[in-house]
């Protein structure tokens, strides 16, 4: 009796269905590798990129020496205005990717998809089409805020719609509407807005690595420049804050800094006596690290920041998560700052923390999580902070209506510059 020889099972590198085995023909168009990302990325993501890097497909090999762009451009809005569609209730695959476990979308691997997005309109917005010059590095800066209005089912399609709504000397901010409707036609109703975000981005010479002007915006409606109004604000007031020096604080804010401190000098000097239904900051602390891999990069060679908001976000998350007890419910991420950036073989570490809660509102308590990326360099002795990410929770209230009793603790500091550090961010 002959034994039935083992069954081989293919392996291929695709970017389509894991279903589709067809191996690619060997004579098809390679695209050179300095235009492919990595292979972590979602479907949309890799779509975005596959998009991007069309717009420099002609500028692979630019003259030696080639001169940065001499005339700028004037755009409008709805020149780059860019819709992303996910057809969720008719694909199961796409579905299958996007799905969390309580029939959401995942938001993690959503802000991938808002950064690849808001960076493919930037460089359609900063674009030239003039293969005789350099063409301009355009690096996520920071994501003034991502609010979620409503939650965003996985069955039901999707789109995101963004454009460019104001642009400085060098720097960028897309808008970003995630819309979701039960309608047919998903923008009927005024309610089907899900989900909000504003990103800034940075012109850098790819030559020079210095800061490079980009094409002008002319706003065309009146709600365009309107939102070029409150983007112009906006980014005064992150000069403002840059600029000036550590604030003394004043005699309101010394008597909040003594009250944050009470409790926590309670927990050091007499730690029996201490309220039980708070914690002290430090003891909400996690952790986690990883060395950053090819498959991770960008179309620049860099680690994508999507990909680190990703990981900031499932840790924030799971410190929500860890902290109330109850399965946390995403509502905003209050701010991103992109420090330095992250490269391919980066040891990097993501600390995370309780800031504070907000437990005024019983219905809905606030848990307030910080997380920093830090990028560390074991032979020289070197850590150096690359991210800062803000979340705001609250807990899903299908967790909280299973618990009657349930209850947010009190998150106290023990030191003056944690106490300081708190204060800050709720000023912010």
């Amino acid at each position: 009796m002959k034994s039935s020889s083992p069954k081989c099972i293919p392996v291929v590198s695709t970017f389509a269905s894991p279903f589709d085995v067809t191996p690619p023909s060997s004579d098809s168009t390679r695209k050179p590798l300095s235009l492919w990302p990595g292979m972590y990325h979602s479907p949309v993501t890799i779509a975005l990129w596959e998009a991007r890097s069309k717009i420099f497909e002609s500028l692979l090999d630019p003259p030696k020496d080639a001169p940065p762009q001499s005339e700028l451009l004037t755009r409008t809005p709805s020149h780059s205005r860019t819709t992303i569609f996910y057809p969720f209730s008719t694909d199961y695959i796409l579905r299958e990717q996007y799905r969390d476990p309580w029939n959401e979308v995942r938001i993690g691997i959503l802000l991938e998809d808002l950064d690849a997005l808001a960076g493919t309109i930037s460089v359609k917005h900063c674009s030239d089409d003039d293969s005789t010059t350099r063409p301009l590095l355009l690096v996520t800066a920071s994501v003034d805020k991502i609010v979620l209005k409503k939650p965003i089912s996985v069955d039901t399609d999707l789109k995101i719609v963004a454009s460019v709504i104001w642009v400085g000397r060098s720097s960028i901010e897309i808008q970003l509407e995630v819309i979701q409707s039960e309608l047919e036609d998903v923008d009927a109703s005024p309610d089907s807005v899900a989900l909000t975000a504003n990103f800034i981005f940075v012109a850098r010479d790819s030559k020079t690595g210095k800061a490079a002007p980009i094409n002008r915006l002319s706003p065309e409606t009146e709600l365009e420049k309107l939102l070029f109004e409150e983007a112009e604000a906006r980014n005064n007031l992150r000069k403002k804050k840059r600029g000036g020096e550590r604030k003394e604080l004043e005699h309101g804010e010394y008597n909040k800094l003594g009250g944050l401190l009470a409790e926590g000098r309670i927990f050091s000097d007499m730690p029996a006596l201490a309220d039980r239904n708070s914690i002290l900051l430090k003891d909400t602390r996690l952790e986690n690290s990883l060395i950053c891999q090819p498959q991770q990069r960008n179309i620049h060679g860099r680690i994508f920041g999507g990909f680190l908001m990703h990981r900031a976000f499932e840790l924030a998350f799971s410190t929500a998560y860890a902290f109330a007890g109850l399965v946390p419910y995403f509502l905003e991420v209050d701010h991103v700052d992109f420090l330095r950036p992250v490269d391919v073989g980066d040891f990097l570490r993501f600390k995370s923390c309780v800031l504070y809660t907000q437990l005024d509102k019983v219905d809905c308590p606030l848990i307030n999580i910080e997380v920093v990326a830090h990028v560390t360099s074991p032979e020289i002795r070197s850590s150096e902070v690359s991210n800062t990410f803000y979340f705001k929770f609250t807990v899903r209230p299908e967790a909280k209506a299973r618990n009657n009793g349930f209850k947010l603790r009190n998150v106290v500091p023990a030191t003056e510059e944690e106490a300081r550090h708190i204060l800050e961010r709720m000023d912010a």
